[in-house]
């Protein structure tokens, strides 16, 4: 237990100094640049102080106790994203076993049956959720309740559900409580990070139709900043120098375009934020939307590389 412990409490020391220096830095650049506001970058640090908080409370826990966090997350985060959505009256059963689909495919999880978590939700559940809206008899509108529905699950439950089985992942000369530590720190500091550097130097627009606040200047100066961070807590990793900084841009990347593909989809949708329940910083989905795509990277990176069963 010590061992195990250790490292999340060493972790949780770096984090908190981060914390008190991204405090200073937006007190300090709401002085320098004055005419800029950074009310949306003070919004994100208070909120990760609290964000912070909850996590590591969840991971001092036993672990089932933590996949059952990530499990009540992936539910509110399916929630946020269907209550956006125009449904019918035909969808209703549908939205039902997807909601019941969640828990069932965190059991896997809990019990460790790789075999069938990995299957679950893209095999089994994506071909019964058709099946029950051709059982509704409405055919109007019938391709984008499945596809709207089918992705939600795929993105909110089954990409996000890889933070809780990397738990439970056995890994060589680590734990998972490090590396969802090391996955989770680096991925977010670069959206902020992004963020931070794209509001002072920014002057390239990547994405302009999806994600105005995105340019190259903070893309590349935030990616490069998580990468040289994730020098700093390798010893929560399995890996080395070089593979810290592969495995880092690797991430920081997928987080990228998760990012731009929440954008995208509330563009379409016509929303600002997926939800209000992470105050100054819209809902669940929008402070997660990167780490919908860089679990599974990094997840499957582990595993395939690193795990010892």
């Amino acid at each position: 237990m010590i061992d195990i412990i250790s490292p999340v409490v060493d972790m949780g020391l770096v984090i908190l100094a981060l914390l008190f220096v991204a405090s200073g830095l937006v007190f300090a650049l709401r002085h320098v640049y004055p005419e800029k506001d950074f009310s949306e970058l003070s919004a994100r640090v208070r909120a990760w102080w609290a964000i912070a908080a909850i996590f590591f409370v969840v991971l001092m826990l036993n672990a089932k106790i933590a996949i059952g966090f990530f499990a009540i997350l992936s539910f509110y985060a399916l929630k946020e994203y269907l209550t956006l959505l125009k449904t019918r009256r035909a969808d209703h059963r549908a939205l039902l076993f997807g909601f019941a689909a969640v828990p069932l495919h965190y059991y896997w999880i809990a019990i460790g049956w790789y075999g069938v978590f990995i299957i679950f939700i893209p095999v089994y559940v994506f071909l019964c959720l058709p099946v029950i809206l051709a059982l509704a008899k409405e055919t109007r509108g019938f391709i984008a309740s499945a596809s709207q529905i089918q992705w939600g699950l795929m993105a909110f439950v089954f990409g996000l559900s890889h933070l809780a089985f990397l738990l439970i992942q056995p890994v060589e000369r680590s734990d998972g409580r490090s590396l969802l530590l090391f996955l989770v720190l680096i991925v977010q500091m670069s959206d902020v990070l992004q963020y931070g550097w794209g509001k002072t130097l920014g002057r390239r627009r990547i994405l302009p139709a999806i994600s105005p606040n995105k340019t190259w200047e903070g893309f590349l100066g935030g990616i490069a900043s998580a990468i040289g961070l994730s020098l700093l807590v390798r010893f929560l990793t399995p890996f080395s120098m070089i593979e810290t900084v592969l495995v880092s841009l690797l991430t920081t990347l997928a987080g990228f375009f998760g990012g731009a593909v929440m954008s995208a989809i509330k563009r379409d949708l016509g929303a600002k934020d997926f939800g209000a329940s992470i105050p100054g910083h819209g809902g669940v989905v929008d402070r997660l939307d990167s780490l919908c795509y860089a679990a599974p990277v990094f997840f499957h990176y582990v595993r395939y590389f690193h795990s010892i069963a």
